[in-house]
């Protein structure tokens, strides 16, 4: 099914869905952090530090200040790569999941009130 969206349609869409995150969820994600977060949901493992701050072109210590929020959050963990030790693999988390899965209910939900 194909969903075609103004941009100021969408822009609303998004709107909606980001207030809804906010009034229901005490985690205040960064875009940055958004995107890191799908990135490591979304996209098959392994994923390191090294290979998310390529995909998203920015530093390694970009990476980690958001990787140390996010498991303070309890999105993900970070364990060093038993075979090099240099590497940083990140994992991810049951609350993790269950809070990309709240989001992914809360953007259809907003997306069908979009289509009445």
């Amino acid at each position: 099914m194909s969903v075609e969206l103004s941009p100021s349609q969408a822009l609303g869409l998004w709107h909606r869905v980001a207030l809804g995150q906010v009034r229901h969820d005490h985690r205040d994600l960064t875009l940055r952090q958004m995107a890191i977060l799908l990135e490591i949901y979304l996209v098959p493992p392994p994923h390191t530090v090294r290979g998310l701050a390529a995909t998203l072109g920015v530093t390694k210590a970009v990476i980690t200040r958001a990787l140390d929020t996010m498991g303070a959050m309890g999105l993900v963990t970070r364990e060093r790569d038993a075979i090099d030790r240099r590497n940083v693999v990140i994992k991810r988390t049951v609350d993790g999941a269950l809070y990309l899965e709240k989001l992914g209910d809360l953007v259809i939900d907003q997306g069908r009130k979009l289509n009445m």
